[in-house]
C-alpha cells in the first residue's frame, strides 16, 4: 500500500508515519485512518496504542474507560431494524402466535416507555423489590463465569467492564456495540448460545466489527439496561448463525457511513486541533523571540545608560581632581623659596628639563631641600602633576612624592654643585 502517496495531504511526518505502518503491522487493522485516529488519541504513543487493542480485543476495559458519564443514548424505534423469531417449541405460530407478535411489538415500541414512568413511579412509593445495584462489574463478571459452565467457552470475546465503560470504549472507538441480553428461562436460550454464538463465523465477524457486551437480565446491571442503549437494531428470539451473520451484515452495511463519517469528522478535527496547536506553538514562539529581543533591547539600553552615566562620573570626577590640583599648586606656590642672588656664595645653577621638552633655570641655595625644587617644577604652568626628579648619569632618583620619606635632604647632601641638569619623569604618562 502506497502510504504516503494516499495519505499525503494529512500532514504526517515521517516518525508518524512509521508509527501509523507498525500499529497497522501489529493489530492488523487495515483501514489507514483508524490506525492514524487511535494513535492521535494516544498522542502518537504506539506501545500504549497497541496494549489498548489488545485489551479490546481480550474484552478487557481500555485505560480509559470510565463509569462516569456515560454518552447519550438514543432509541429511536422508526429508525430500528427489529428482528423477530418465534420460538421454536411453536408457541409462536399460528393465531396466537401472530397475536403475540402483534403485542410484542406493540409491547416494544410504546410499552416499554410507559413501563419506565410507571416503574419509576413504583419505586418512589414502594421501592424496588429488586434492591439496589451494589456491583455492576460483578453482576457482567458473574454473567460471563456462570454462561462458560453452562454453555461453552467457545464463544465472541465478552466485553469484561460495565455498560457504561463499554459505552464510553464504543464511542471512543467509533464501533459498534452489540448487547447480548441473556434470559435464562427462553425456550431457544441453550440453543441458541451453543448452536448461534459458538459457531466460528459468528465468533470472527462480531469481533471484528463490534464490542460484545452480555449481561443477565435478572441482575441488575442486566435490568438497567431497558431504555439507556443506542440501537440501531433489535433481535429477539432463536436464529441460525447464517440469519444472524446475515442481520448483523446488513445493520453494519447500513449504518456503517455513519461511524466511517464519525471517524473523518473527527480526524478533520483532530488535524484542525493539531494545525492550531502548531499555530500556537509557532505564535507562542515569535512571541517569545520577540520578548527575547525587547529584553536584549532593554538590557542594551540599560547598559548604555550605566556607561553613560560611569561617562559622566569619570568626567565629573577628573574636573574635581583637576579643580583639586589646580587648588594645590596655588597653595603650593608658597613654599617655593625666593630665587637667591647669582652672586650668592651657596647658589646653585640648576636647568630643569621637562617632559615636555621645555627648559627652566632656576637658582637654589644648597641649603635648600631637593622639596623646594619639586614644588617649583609642581606649581610652574608646564610642569606635570605626578612626576619624579632625577640626574642622567649616573641614574638617580632624587625626589618623588610617593616615595618621600619626610626626611628633609638638602640639596649639598644629594651631591648637587655649582651647575646641574635635572629631568622631570611623568609618573602619569
Amino acid at each position: 500500500m502506497d502510504y504516503l502517496g494516499d495519505n499525503a495531504g494529512l500532514g504526517l511526518t515521517a516518525e508518524q508515519t512509521d508509527k501509523v505502518l507498525q500499529f497497522q503491522d501489529l493489530t492488523g487493522i487495515e483501514d489507514i485512518s483508524i490506525c492514524r485516529d487511535v494513535l492521535q488519541r494516544h498522542q502518537w504513543n504506539l506501545e500504549v496504542a497497541v496494549q489498548e487493542q489488545l485489551n479490546i480485543r481480550e474484552g478487557r476495559p481500555s485505560v480509559y474507560a470510565t463509569e462516569a458519564r456515560p454518552p447519550a443514548v438514543i432509541s429511536d424505534h422508526l429508525t430500528q431494524h427489529i428482528f423477530y423469531t418465534p420460538p421454536t417449541d411453536g408457541s409462536g405460530s399460528g393465531i396466537r402466535g401472530f397475536i403475540r407478535s402483534i403485542f410484542s411489538l406493540f409491547w416494544t415500541v410504546c410499552y416499554s416507555t410507559i413501563f419506565a414512568i410507571f416503574r419509576l413511579g413504583h419505586r418512589f412509593l414502594r421501592g424496588d423489590n429488586r434492591g439496589y445495584i451494589t456491583n455492576p462489574m460483578e453482576d457482567v463478571r458473574s454473567f460471563i463465569k456462570s454462561y462458560e459452565e453452562k454453555y461453552s467457552t467457545i464463544h465472541p470475546v465478552f466485553y469484561q467492564g460495565t455498560y457504561s465503560q463499554v459505552l464510553n470504549d464504543a464511542k471512543r472507538e467509533l464501533k459498534f456495540l452489540l448487547v447480548y441480553l441473556h434470559k435464562e428461562d427462553a425456550v431457544d436460550t441453550p440453543l441458541f448460545c451453543r448452536d448461534t454464538l459458538s459457531h466460528s463465523d459468528v465468533i470472527m465477524y462480531i469481533n471484528a466489527h463490534f464490542f460484545f457486551w452480555g449481561c443477565n437480565v435478572s441482575s441488575g446491571e442486566g435490568i438497567l439496561k431497558d431504555g439507556r442503549m443506542t440501537i440501531v437494531s433489535r433481535m429477539e428470539g432463536y436464529c441460525d448463525p447464517a440469519l444472524f451473520i446475515q442481520r448483523l451484515t446488513n445493520v453494519v452495511r447500513e449504518f456503517d457511513v455513519n461511524l466511517r463519517q464519525a471517524r473523518q469528522d473527527r480526524m478533520a478535527q483532530n488535524l484542525n486541533r493539531s494545525i492550531r496547536a502548531h499555530q500556537d506553538e509557532a505564535f507562542l514562539e515569535s512571541l517569545r523571540a520577540d520578548q527575547e529581543k525587547d529584553r536584549q533591547r532593554e538590557e542594551q539600553r540599560r547598559r548604555l545608560e550605566e556607561a553613560e552615566r560611569q561617562k559622566e562620573s569619570e568626567v565629573l570626577e577628573e574636573q574635581r581632581r583637576r579643580e583639586r590640583i589646580a587648588r594645590d599648586k596655588i597653595e603650593s606656590a608658597a613654599k617655593v623659596p625666593v630665587e637667591p642672588d647669582e652672586s650668592h656664595p651657596d647658589a646653585i645653577h640648576l636647568v630643569i628639563k621637562l617632559p615636555s621638552g621645555a627648559r627652566i633655570n632656576r637658582r637654589f641655595l644648597k641649603s635648600h631641600s631637593l622639596e623646594a625644587i619639586f614644588y617649583f617644577v609642581y606649581c610652574h604652568p608646564d610642569g606635570p602633576n605626578n612626576f619624579e626628579i632625577t640626574t642622567n648619569f649616573p641614574k638617580r632618583v632624587l625626589y618623588s612624592r610617593s616615595s618621600y620619606d619626610n626626611n628633609i635632604v638638602t640639596i649639598g647632601q644629594a651631591g648637587l654643585k655649582n651647575r646641574e641638569t635635572l629631568y622631570i619623569n611623568d609618573l602619569d604618562a
